[in-house]
């Protein structure tokens, strides 16, 4: 009954181009005419897509419940900032959930990374990002970290400590 009600009640971000549902997407690359508008038109629920620079972020301070993200911090040009705005969007307690490939501490992996990365960079991604110490740099908890493949793509959830430092479920979607 409470649980379920709490979620449906809850706002969720998620930042990205074709990112699956949620009630925002954002990201400067929405692409038009790609079936996002039309996804957001049929799903059941309330969903708004804009366009907005992650490093800008439109949204008043708090607003937030979870804020997710799907390999979109490879590409953000100052990705410590633009987690920083996701931290000031979310409320105290709120949760932050990334699906992001990040560099890698195996030898082998780590060297092709780093050579691949200047070419990289200048269409898009950066393949050797340490994601895990920018959301800490960002000033997020994190919880945990799962590695998915190898050491390179992870799932890390991290959430904004309480106006105390502490988990707060005052406002958000508590532990």
């Amino acid at each position: 009954g409470d649980v379920v009600h709490t979620l449906l009640e809850a706002r969720h971000l998620e930042v990205g181009a074709r990112v699956a549902a949620g009630l925002f997407k954002l990201g400067e690359d929405v692409p038009h005419g790609d079936g996002a508008e039309a996804r957001a038109a049929a799903y059941p629920g309330t969903m708004k897509l804009q366009r907005q620079d992650v490093l800008a972020l439109d949204f008043p301070d708090a607003h937030f419940d979870q804020v997710f993200t799907s390999c979109t911090f490879c590409s953000v040009p100052r990705p410590v900032d633009g987690l920083r705005q996701l931290l000031r969007v979310l409320k105290p307690g709120g949760e932050l959930h990334m699906f992001e490939h990040t560099g890698s501490k195996v030898f082998v992996f780590k060297q092709v990374m780093d050579w691949m990365t200047p070419l990289s960079r200048n269409f898009g991604p950066e393949m050797n990002r340490d994601t895990v110490a920018n959301v800490r740099a960002a000033g997020f908890a994190v919880d945990r970290v799962r590695n998915v493949y190898l050491d390179v793509v992870k799932v890390i959830h991290a959430h904004k400590p309480g106006r105390d430092g502490t988990r707060s479920t005052q406002g958000g979607t508590g532990a």
